[in-house]
Formats: C-alpha cells, sequence, structure tokens
C-alpha cells in the first residue's frame, strides 16, 4: 500500500505520540520530518518541560549530534586552505597539549595522530567525557577545565591502540578538533561556530551549552536532557567538558537548516561531503551495522535486514538524538527523546518507524 502525504503525516505522529506517551522515562521528546519530494513537514512536539507542555519551538541539546557541526567547521577550514586532513596535529596545537598525549605500549604517537584520525575515531586515544561526568556528578564542588580533563586521561587512562590502528568512539578526538579550531581562527570555538554556521543560516535560537547564547532571546526554555537519570542541560561544569564533542542546542526547525545546507553544498562542497560520508570505519560492537567517520553515522548495507534502500546517513547522540538524510526519498529526519534510556532504541525507531514508512509513501 502506497501512503500519500496526508496519511503518511498521520501515521507518523500517532506512532511517535504514542512511543512518548507509553514510556516514563521519556519527559518530553521533539520529531521533525521533512521532504519535498514526499511533500511531507512534520514538526512535533510530546511530553512537559516541567509543568509546560514540550513545544516545537524549543531548543534541544542535541548530545553528540553536535560533533557534526565540529566536523563541518573543519571541513569548511580545509576548503579554505587552513588544513589538510592528514595534517599532523602536533602542528596545530601547543606542545603542552601533545606531550604524552599518546603512549602505547611504550611507544609515544603523539606526534602522528592525524586531522583524519580525530575526524575517524581512529587516534587510539581514550575517552575522559565518562570519567569526568562521574567525578563532577558525584561531588558538587569538582569543576574541570578542558585542559586538565586531558591531562587526567594523559596520566590515568591508556591509549586504546595505535593511530589508524582501529575505530574506537571518544569525545577526547573531538575536544582536541575544537582546540585545533580555535588556534587556526584565533577565535573561540562556540564564537566561530555562530559566526560560520548558526548565523549565516538563520539559526537564531541556537547556542552552544554553557559557552554561548542564541541571538535571538527563545521564547520556551530549553528541553531538559537526561543522561543516566541526571538533568544536564544547566549543569555548567558538565558543559565544560562538552565542548565541541557535542554543546550544540536547537530547536529541530534550525537543525534542518543545517542539514538542507550541508545536503546541498552550502557550507563544505560537494566533494569534500563525499569524501565526508565514504571515508569510513565498520564501527565494531555494540554498533556493528554501522560505518563511521567525519561524525557521520552509516548503516552498512544487509540484505532482508537494511536493504540498499534504507540507507541513509547522519549522525546520533547518546539521549536518543537523531539527525540523518534518507537520499532515495530527500527525506530529513531530526529527532531526540532526551534521554540516554534512548540511545540504541532511538535508531530502531528511525529506521523501523519511520524510513520504513517513508518507503511506503516512495513506492
Amino acid at each position: 500500500m502506497t501512503l500519500n502525504g496526508t496519511d503518511l503525516k498521520g501515521i507518523l505522529e500517532t506512532d511517535f505520540r504514542n512511543i512518548v506517551r507509553s514510556d516514563k522515562k521519556i519527559r518530553n521528546a521533539y520529531l521533525l520530518v521533512h521532504s519535498d519530494k514526499l511533500g511531507l513537514h512534520l514538526d512535533i512536539a510530546e511530553g512537559k518541560t516541567g509543568e509546560s507542555d514540550a513545544s516545537p519551538l524549543q531548543s534541544s541539546h542535541m548530545a553528540s549530534v553536535g560533533k557534526l557541526f565540529t566536523a563541518t567547521v573543519i571541513g569548511m577550514l580545509h576548503d579554505q586552505g587552513k588544513l589538510e586532513y592528514n595534517d599532523p596535529i602536533s602542528g596545530f596545537l601547543d606542545e603542552n597539549v601533545i606531550r604524552s598525549l599518546h603512549i602505547y605500549k611504550g611507544h609515544d604517537y603523539s606526534h602522528e595522530i592525524t586531522v583524519r584520525h580525530l575526524l575517524t575515531q581512529t587516534s587510539g586515544l581514550n575517552d575522559v567525557f565518562f570519567h569526568m561526568f562521574e567525578k563532577i556528578t558525584a561531588d558538587t564542588n569538582y569543576e574541570v577545565s578542558l585542559t586538565e580533563a586531558l591531562e587526567w586521561g594523559k596520566v590515568n587512562l591508556k591509549p586504546v591502540g595505535k593511530p589508524g590502528q582501529r575505530l574506537y568512539y571518544t569525545d577526547t578526538n573531538y575536544y582536541l578538533l575544537g582546540m585545533i579550531i580555535e588556534k587556526i581562527t584565533g577565535k573561540t570555538f562556540h564564537d566561530v561556530v555562530h559566526q560560520m554556521i548558526f548565523e549565516p543560516l538563520g539559526m537564531v535560537h541556537s547556542w552552544i551549552n554553557g559557552f554561548s547564547v542564541p541571538s535571538v532571546k527563545p521564547i520556551f526554555p530549553p528541553a531538559g536532557i537526561w543522561l543516566k537519570g541526571i538533568n544536564c542541560i544547566d549543569n555548567h561544569r558538565l558543559s565544560i567538558i562538552d565542548y565541541a564533542g557535542g554543546g550544540v542546542v536547537a530547536p529541530m526547525s534550525e537543525l534542518l537548516l543545517f542539514m538542507k545546507s550541508l545536503v546541498g553544498g552550502r557550507l563544505v562542497k560537494q566533494e569534500t561531503l563525499t569524501l565526508m560520508i565514504n571515508d569510513d570505519t565498520i564501527m565494531g560492537f555494540p554498533t556493528l551495522a554501522f560505518k563511521y567517520g567525519y561524525s557521520i553515522w552509516k548503516p552498512m548495507r544487509i540484505p532482508l535486514l537494511l536493504p540498499e534502500k534504507y540507507f541513509c546517513w547522519g549522525c546520533v547522540g547518546i539521549t536518543g538524538a537523531f539527525m540523518f538524510y534518507h537520499p532515495r526519498t530527500e527525506s530529513y529526519i531530526i529527532g531526540t527523546f532526551n534521554d540516554s534510556s534512548y540511545t540504541s532504541k532511538a535508531l530502531k525507531y528511525m529506521f523501523n518507524k519511520v524510513v520504513g514508512k517513508l518507503l511506503k509513501a516512495e513506492s
């Protein structure tokens, strides 16, 4: 049965609202699905922020979806001739950052890490975020700077492999990318994101959590974001260790502006975007069915389970956030369940409840 745009919109909305209403762990959730090809635009919210009903106009913290903004800025600097992907990061970062950054089995690989290694999560560096998260949430007086967090990682965490040897997903890589952006531009990371992405695209209600404010004051407060049962949206100490690893807060409609511009070649050159999509590595357990590179997740083509027609690309966040483009139906699928209990369930929802329905409308 082929679905028309109106029927599809109603089905998607009903499915989404039923899921949110049936799960007590979800306080608020947001979904935007847009396709000019299918004549579809859905932008809805379900749940509450405090005592107020959730609104599609609210901004949501998108967790690691923000990494795609970091990777895009790097791509823009690449297109401007400010860096090459295979450049060693030691050419951009201060020696105190590089010193003893990556010592693996007695060998110092710190000067062998490239920008590409960071973008593809293949630097071999370990992850400091959750160690810092546990310290900050356990002690209300504990505060750490980004530099201090990286130094703690050098002393207390061992690298997981040589640069280029394996994929290991870590915020540490994106911290370093943020620092590279600052070194190249001479500006703070959040100012760069505002000046290079938010302002040109009209993302007036978007900001980097804990570091900046939107250019237009929002009518609604930002939605809560729950990580391991803790609401992180107003915790400044946590926002410090979020940084370039995922601090973007935006309404779904403005995330759509970003994705349309990225897909349309208005942020990076088409050849750069093609490289970002195709230069990837199999992620491995527990995300065996995905490849990753430049903050872009792609499902692997698996006959019967995930055939070619389901192919899409985008990014995800640990709180059930997702932002994808489905080329076959020219659809943008953006949303969040704002709770870490939906880390894996959000992707299953997107493929089963959204992409599957889009294909029925397209066929």
